[in-house]
């Protein structure tokens, strides 16, 4: 079951999907990662689909990645009189903290941090942005604004605040009742949503710690003008182009992406292109050209993966929606065009040992012609370091820790393999020639290259590079 590409797919399990048998065929039709997506669903369903996806792990002998997205908050307006309301442009509306029935003259919004963030000339966005107004005034109990665009609103359309940050936390009380059970269940990432600024990452790497990564979703204007900085707070990033593609105009979210990815690059970070990649997919067994071409984009610019949403979890054609996306992403690595799109968007080698062996190692491959490259690591980090060069050939990890093993299957060309019983560096070199002949990467005596550290076993002791021959 070894993989012909790099890039990873990362399938949202749901009604479409969250059964033995569809699971297993997701993963063999090429998804690596799945996401439980806590905005939908009950603790018991995500408790249920979490102990299939450890089931499948054990049947296939595949270490299984499971990252968890908590909701965030979400604001919406009130409820309307009649339901609906018909707008006309340059009409005024009014938005009432006060509970009160909407209707053609205004509707409650009760959100108080709103109210206190927000300034004339702003724009609040209803309804994903069908509806757009521009703020006139502002008080403590009502936000006067005029409709620039939109010709109806219905009950409970969620609000986007694109020009202010919202004195809110990033997680809501519900949040943090899905991160404990999420946790206790074992995922490892959390996708952690509406983040507006470095505190917020702060303050839910408290409450995480070291039991999973953290991946921040990049859906908030106010979080690209920080993006050095949730960079280097993060474990990883999502670039969510769902509310981001809301929030920004349109033509400024494909710029937005490519900074995403490249500032991950540099950072030696996994990073996810999610939101409708394959959205046609849905309702349909084949996506449009645009699709194929947003997907493949997102691979040439060096994503370490792609995401499926409602396509794997609610959709009519969850496996053939898998198996689109693999196929696309294994065409376009095999472009002419892939080495040098890719080299672009890569940064320069730290000043540390272990950036220095993995950058050499890559070099080294490349010259050499050689398949693959072996790491052995217990943190990860040489993992990831060794996955930031973009080498030619694929990439074996070799870890004594699941956790670890478990927690960079989303990372761009990485295979990782737990294993124990090894001590020293020969028995490293047997050990790993026998599991890169036995996975199909290289045959019997066909070199490639080792990466490890001396003293053996030690965090972030990399420093050796050897060239060795399958035996054994």
């Amino acid at each position: 079951m070894i993989r012909n590409r790099r890039a990873k797919i990362v399938a949202t399990l749901g009604p479409a999907s969250n059964n033995p048998t569809t699971l297993q065929r997701l993963f063999l039709s090429g998804a690596d990662v799945f996401r439980l997506n806590f905005s939908h669903g009950e603790h018991e369903t995500h408790a249920q689909t979490h102990t299939m996806v450890r089931d499948l792990e054990k049947i296939l002998g595949r270490n299984s990645c499971i990252l968890m997205d908590v909701q965030g908050p979400k604001l919406r307006l009130g409820t309307f009189k009649n339901k609906k309301v018909s707008l006309t442009k340059n009409q005024p509306f009014t938005l009432y903290l006060a509970n009160r029935d909407g209707d053609e003259v205004g509707a409650t919004l009760p959100h108080p941090e709103i109210f206190k963030a927000v300034e004339p000339g702003q724009r609040l966005l209803l309804d994903d942005g069908k509806v757009r107004l521009r703020i006139k005034k502002v008080s403590e109990e009502k936000i006067e604004t005029v409709v620039e665009a939109g010709s109806s609103l219905s009950d409970r359309k969620g609000v986007n605040v694109p020009d202010a940050v919202l004195g809110l936390s990033a997680l809501t009380e519900k949040d943090r009742r899905d991160l404990k059970f999420g946790l206790a269940l074992g995922v490892e990432w959390v996708a952690l949503s509406f983040v507006q600024k470095p505190e917020d990452v702060i303050e839910a790497r408290k409450i995480i710690g070291d039991q999973a990564l953290i991946c921040i979703k990049m859906e908030k204007p106010s979080a690209i003008e920080h993006l050095d900085e949730l960079v280097t707070l993060a474990d990883g990033m999502m670039v969510a182009r769902g509310d981001l593609g809301v929030e920004l105009p349109p033509e400024k979210v494909p710029a937005a992406q490519q900074a995403i990815i490249a500032a991950c690059r540099r950072a030696g970070k996994p990073v996810i292109v999610a939101t409708q990649m394959l959205e046609s997919m849905i309702t349909s067994p084949v996506p449009t050209r645009a699709e194929a071409s947003d997907v493949a984009n997102a691979v040439y610019e060096g994503a370490d993966a792609v995401m499926l949403s409602a396509e794997s979890a609610a959709g009519d054609y969850p496996i053939e929606a898998v198996s689109v996306m693999n196929k696309i992403i294994t065409e376009t690595e095999n472009s002419e065009f892939y080495s040098e799109k890719t080299a672009e968007f890569a940064g320069k080698a730290l000043a540390t040992g272990s950036d220095a062996i993995s950058a050499a190692a890559a070099t080294v491959s490349e010259a050499l012609g050689t398949r693959l490259i072996a790491c052995h690591t217990r943190s990860g980090r040489t993992a990831l370091r060794a996955s930031r060069e973009r080498p030619n050939g694929h990439i074996l990890v070799i870890t004594p820790e699941k956790a670890v093993a478990r927690r960079y299957q989303l990372a761009w060309g990485l295979h990782c393999v737990c294993t124990h019983g090894v001590a020293d560096m020969p028995s490293f070199v047997k050990r790993v020639g026998q599991i890169a002949r036995l996975e199909g990467y290289v045959q019997q005596g066909e070199t490639f290259v080792v990466t490890a550290g001396v003293p053996f076993g030690q965090v972030g002791t990399t420093n050796t590079l050897r060239l060795t021959e399958a035996t054994g």
